[in-house]
């Protein structure tokens, strides 16, 4: 691309053409303050003006995240007309904010608290009338509270760019204008499939999830038998929470913390994501050979099976009955393991760490009872892992790394790790595939056609003579593509993959937020490439183990001879299978 001269603060830079004066300020080391634009290439239309800058030559102040550079630009960051503007832009929004910045969830990640600091903003500066407060806390994945609501409009940018459903938008006019569903609806009567983007670009406590620890505090009042998994995406991420780099695996130390935190067992959600690929690859196989309906979807992501609920209720069929990996294993815990273990299932409660919040939604669901035993109790994000752990007084740095629990459940294989990133629900199934066709091991183990953070990508896979080809999608607006191919009876494809987060669940709505403001030692780049440093964490972890092929894993082998039978047998289906019911958009207020 074409280089421009510019001159910021009377210095001489070269820039690519087309940056924003924002971006172009940060390629040279300047860090102008801003609250609406959260991404490259991605700001909601400059509402906050924080980010005001002098232009040699414009007419008044200039919004950084949106005016872009050119041929001989001198900008000025720190003159006192620009100064003053963007404290007095930060001491408006304070104005009507909720300042009870000590209760608040957000705190020590509000962009909002750290603009006021840098900027010298003065609380009360602007004092009168507040715009009346809606908290929306009827989910239980997502609480919006908008007395913590700044207008910014990331949450509406994320929610069409992710999914193109415009969940949120601005609602009523002037004064009291806030951002909601239609109709200032809740988000439990709107087709939102809540998976918690919102909450990750959200700059204040606006958006959060909702939090499980008060629930699992009581478990462990009454005396509950404690029993906490882990989902693979939770170990690529936790240690951003600590100040470690984007893309340290802590798999051994978040052991090490859960077993500090009393816990009767630590499991792996890996163990089931092994079992899952043996319940979905012999669904797909008899989907081929007896005629079934094809091509079939996975069905691991609750955001995206809310989503194909709300929107494709007519293609259900296409949909993997397998129910998602850590409500497989709450459903193990609940019934083999509490045999084994001589425990009634009543005096068990199972936690799963995950990377999303809308797994909060999918443990409510009545599908996911057995005996009017639920799966799963209590769905902790990577976030609230963090919270706990920081709580207790446990110095995360400095514990040692230690294993899973191993018996009954314990054990994994690398194609479960793999599970955390778009693509790696689709290599597990091929590594499994590939040898039940075949009768031998895939000899690269690795499927790379499947790899990468493209929103859509397809491969064709030559199993024994068989063509198989597969798509994957991660984020609705890209399931979208291949949805309406099988609407229109024209997709190519017999197998799909669908994650409701854009790059999977490494970057799901409970993860650890990413702001460059707040992680200093991180690169530049960080913000176009930390999904792909979450997601080497996970397949580094696949590399290093001994076992790579879900059908290997001895103990799902021993559930089987001892329980289950054999995959898709009636037991398994009562236990790990699930069905799925059209949903009504807008229900009636």
């Amino acid at each position: 691309m074409a280089k421009v001269n510019i001159k910021i603060e009377g210095h001489s830079y070269q820039v690519e053409e087309g940056l924003t004066i924002l971006e172009a300020a940060r390629e040279c080391g300047y860090e102008i303050p801003t609250l609406c634009a959260f991404n490259h290439g991605e700001c909601s239309l400059a509402s906050c003006r924080v980010c005001l800058v002098e232009v040699k030559g414009a007419r008044g102040l200039v919004a950084s995240c949106v005016y872009p550079v050119n041929e001989g630009m001198e900008i000025t960051i720190s003159s006192p007309k620009a100064t003053a503007a963007r404290r007095a832009s930060v001491e408006l929004i304070l104005s009507n904010h909720s300042l009870n910045c000590q209760q608040c969830d957000k705190n020590g990640h509000c962009e909002l608290l750290y603009v006021a600091q840098i900027t010298g903003a003065r609380e009360g500066k602007f004092q009168g009338e507040k715009t009346p407060v809606t908290i929306d806390q009827l989910t239980p994945s997502i609480v919006r509270d908008t007395s913590k609501c700044i207008l910014c409009g990331r949450c509406v940018a994320r929610c069409q760019a992710a999914h193109g459903t415009g969940i949120l938008g601005f609602e009523k006019r002037g004064f009291n204008t806030i951002v909601a569903p239609a109709d200032n609806r809740s988000f439990s009567e709107s087709p939102c499939i809540l998976c918690g983007q919102c909450v990750s670009v959200c700059p204040t406590g606006a958006l959060m999830e909702k939090s499980d620890i008060d629930r699992v505090d009581e478990a462990k009042k009454a005396g509950k038998y404690l029993v906490v998994q882990t989902a693979p995406a939770v170990r690529a991420a936790l240690g951003e929470e600590f100040g470690m780099k984007i893309g340290t695996p802590v798999t051994g130390k978040m052991v090490a913390a859960l077993k500090r935190l009393g816990f009767d067992k630590v499991y792996d959600t890996n163990f089931a994501a092994d079992l899952t690929i043996m319940e979905e690859a012999t669904e797909l196989l008899s989907r081929i050979q007896n005629g079934g309906v094809l091509p079939m979807i996975t069905s691991c992501s609750p955001g995206w099976v809310n989503y194909a609920e709300y929107y494709y209720g007519d293609q259900l069929d296409h949909l993997s009955s397998c129910k998602s990996p850590h409500q497989m294993q709450g459903a193990i815990i609940k019934s083999y393991f509490a045999e084994q273990k001589g425990i009634d299932p009543k005096d068990i409660f199972v936690v799963s760490i995950m990377p999303c919040t809308a797994k909060k939604a999918e443990a409510a669901r009545d599908e996911f009872k057995h005996d009017g035993i639920t799966d799963v109790d209590a769905v902790l994000t990577t976030r609230e892992l963090a919270k706990l752990i920081k709580r207790s007084g446990i110095n995360f740095n400095k514990l040692p790394d230690e294993e899973f629990d191993q018996d009954l459940l314990g054990e994994y294989t690398g194609a479960g790790v793999i599970f955390g990133t778009t693509g790696g629900v689709m290599e597990a199934a091929l590594r499994t595939a590939y040898y039940v066709l075949t009768g031998k091991e895939h000899e690269a183990v690795k499927f790379e056609a499947v790899r990468g953070m493209e929103g859509i990508k397809e491969a064709s896979i030559n199993i024994n003579g068989q063509e198989l080809k597969v798509a994957i999608a991660s984020g609705m607006r890209n399931a979208k593509v291949l949805l309406d191919q099988i609407r229109e009876g024209v997709s190519p494809y017999t197998f799909i993959e669908i994650m409701g987060c854009p790059g999977g669940c490494i970057n799901g709505g409970g993860q650890p937020f990413v702001k460059p403001q707040f992680l200093p030692n991180e690169d530049l780049d960080i913000l176009d490439t930390y999904k792909e440093k979450r997601a080497a964490a996970l397949y580094s972890e696949d590399e290093r183990l001994a076992l790579r092929q879900s059908h290997n894993n001895s103990q799902v082998q021993e559930l089987y001879a001892k329980y289950l039978g054999k995959p898709n047998s009636h037991r398994a289906h009562e236990l790990l299978h699930t069905t799925y019911k059209a949903r009504v958009r807008f229900p009636q207020k």
